[in-house]
């Protein structure tokens, strides 16, 4: 350990006790002196709202920021330590995500269970999320960025499976969005009072656990060498981080970026052993909180809303993620050999024509199946009834094959099955733009234009090439700035949501991908938008298959990457931020369609980028009917249904890979 590291940490506990004074005066409500505090403190009596204030939201808020902060310190730690991976966090694994959609679904199913035992309703979405990444990643795909892009993409599926479940509700239950952005406010000492023995519960487990991580960063040879039970010692371990997880999603919400960033620094201020960065790890996590919500709070003059803590630790932790992957170490395991899933049979001509002309016959049973007065019935609808849907089921077939192309073209040139527009942030992006731009301005969310998407997309695409350029175009780079705009972007949400106005629930809607208010004009420019963007990517199917191939194989071929990985990342780009100006976000068609396509046998480029462009439209279709006839009068965004289902068929790719590997 450096002078300095050693420095750094002797002075840590003044720097938090520093901090905290810091989060107290900025907490205490106007007329509190300072002079009141110690007798305050020492259990005197408050005399006026300032000091019954300061007593019971100020100072709980405090305490509970400290022990959520070094909960998630512990368990980004515990995760870092036993799977190798610096990339490794709650919020990277989608623990987090996971135990945000349990306490949901408690909350609106079963509201005496989410209140009595949140904490282990928290730890089963948590624990469920995990397994998945685990089930996609496998053991060894811990250790590399595989299992971050994995991560990332049951976050969005917990996050789909969310939206449908608030908006089948009401918009009464927006109020769950704020939550889960992670909000440290207080009206008592029960959080605190609840938290406190568990943490000193978790710490002693975590303790006990030092010596089996040492021998866990032996290797497995090593530590089975020397008498470790390495399954049971791992499991251990995960159940006491994703314990710590529930713990503080189920009092707080989400919180990101704690568990990934106080981990790495307690390293680089010298805690190389296990048992010296648990605690380190603990006493940073608590400062990182303490800090990013004393920004909250000074931000609170200003602001018409109070900001979301978890949105003031996604400013700290997003630039934290970018540099932890330039580090040569966490970009491990980025360079895998591209695999398309494996088709049952060979794709046959009469086959391919069925699959291309599919959006045609499912669109018009989407024009003439509905229910009447009568019951369902298949029906050719009169004009107005005509006008009313053709404009949906046209923008649904748009978006759909727009970026199920969209998919193919990233994950061809990113060289990994699990990249998408919106894995990659290509989607977040744009959605950035338009959402930061209703915040601004005051304006409605379905007033977004082109350009602005447009923007929003071109700042990724510069901040992928530049990055990419230094880092040898790694897909750990590629990857990066998704799960940065991804965190953005949601920080930037739950902003909006925390107005309370209609408008907020408005932009739930249209974050889910929503035909509604799409115009017969749109609807059309988002069909040419698919059509043209799949006639480009057939143009440029050998170079596709080029780069799927590698780069060594593409350059030795006659094929200038410094040209064709801008090139087709504009493409995808385009694509995605095209769909998200005009019809909204739409997530897991990208990631689902080129699948599918592959799974059916079309393994070609050019035929991929056709059969997945027809079955992204077929899918938006199907999801825009599923929202809009079976439950009407009520209606369901169509990306909200597209995204469950796409989530579906992740969990069914899933146990599919896993039998095959059994």
């Amino acid at each position: 350990m450096t002078a300095r590291g050693r420095l750094f940490r002797g002075a840590l506990p003044a720097l938090l006790a520093g901090l905290a004074v810091l989060h107290l005066w900025l907490g205490a409500a106007p007329g509190m002196r300072a002079d009141r505090l110690w007798p305050l403190l020492s259990g005197a009596m408050p005399d006026g709202f300032a000091e019954v204030q300061f007593l019971q939201a100020a100072l709980p808020r405090l305490v509970v920021g400290a022990l959520v902060g070094a909960a998630l310190g512990l368990a980004g730690s515990l995760m870092q330590q036993a799977t190798r991976n610096p990339l490794a966090s709650p919020m990277t694994l989608g623990a987090a995500s996971g135990a945000w959609l349990a306490m949901i679904l408690a909350t609106l199913l079963a509201p005496g269970l989410a209140v009595a035992q949140g904490e282990w309703v928290a730890m089963a979405g948590a624990a469920a999320a995990t397994g998945l990444v685990l089930a996609i990643a496998g053991m060894r795909g811990l250790m590399g960025v595989g299992a971050v892009l994995a991560g990332m993409a049951v976050t969005l599926m917990c996050g789909a499976f969310a939206s449908v479940l608030l908006l089948l509700k009401s918009p009464y239950f927006g109020h769950l969005f704020l939550w889960g952005a992670g909000d440290l406010t207080q009206t008592g000492w029960a959080s605190a009072a609840a938290l406190a023995p568990r943490l000193v519960i978790g710490g002693a487990l975590t303790l006990a656990f030092a010596r089996v991580l040492t021998l866990i960063r032996l290797g497995a040879d090593a530590a089975e060498g020397r008498g470790l039970r390495l399954w049971p010692a791992l499991a251990g371990v995960a159940t006491v981080a994703l314990w710590l997880t529930g713990l503080s999603v189920a009092h707080v919400g989400m919180i990101g970026f704690v568990g990934l960033v106080a981990p790495n620094l307690a390293r680089l201020l010298g805690a190389r052993r296990a048992g010296a960065e648990l605690p380190v790890a603990a006493l940073l996590g608590s400062g990182m909180l303490i800090g990013a919500d004393a920004l909250v709070l000074a931000l609170r003059p200003v602001m018409r809303d109070m900001v979301p803590t978890g949105a003031a630790t996604a400013l700290i932790g997003a630039p934290a993620l970018i540099w932890l992957l330039a580090r040569p170490r966490a970009r491990e395991g980025a360079e895998v050999p591209f695999h398309l899933p494996a088709p049952a049979h060979r794709l046959r001509p009469l086959a391919l024509m069925v699959l291309l002309i599919l959006p045609l016959p499912l669109g018009g049973l989407a024009l003439a199946l509905g229910k009447g007065p009568g019951g369902w019935a298949l029906v050719w609808p009169q004009d107005l009834i005509l006008a009313l849907r053709w404009p949906r089921v046209v923008a649904g077939a748009g978006a759909g094959m727009a970026m199920a192309v969209a998919g193919v073209v990233l994950q061809r040139l990113v060289r990994n099955p699990l990249a998408g527009p919106d894995v990659l942030g290509l989607s977040s992006g744009a959605s950035f733009a338009l959402v930061m731009g209703v915040i601004l301005t005051g304006g409605s969310i379905h007033q977004g234009t082109l350009p602005m998407a447009l923007a929003g997309s071109l700042s990724v695409l510069i901040a992928l090439h530049l990055l990419g350029r230094r880092m040898e175009h790694d897909p750990a780079v590629l990857a990066l700035v998704g799960i940065a705009l991804g965190a953005g972007l949601d920080a930037a949400v739950k902003l909006a949501l925390a107005s309370g106005t209609a408008e907020a629930f408005s932009i739930i809607g249209w974050l889910s991908g929503s035909t509604y208010r799409v115009r017969p004009g749109a609807a059309l420019g988002l069909l040419a938008l698919g059509i043209g963007g799949m006639a480009v990517a057939l143009s440029l199917s050998r170079l596709l298959t080029l780069v799927s191939a590698g780069a060594g194989l593409a350059a030795g071929r006659g094929v200038s990457l410094a040209f064709a990985r801008p090139g087709l990342m504009s493409l995808g780009g385009g694509l995605a931020a095209g769909v998200t100006a005009l019809m909204g976000p739409v997530t897991f068609v990208g990631l689902v369609a080129p699948h599918l396509a592959a799974l059916l046998g079309a393994q070609r480029a050019g035929a991929q980028v056709a059969v997945a462009g027809a079955l992204g439209a077929s899918l938006m279709i199907l999801s825009d009917w599923a929202g809009r006839v079976p439950m009407q009068p009520f209606q369901l965004p169509a990306g909200a249904i597209a995204a469950a289902l796409g989530g579906i068929y992740f969990i069914a790719m899933i146990r599919r890979g896993s039998r095959r590997a059994g």
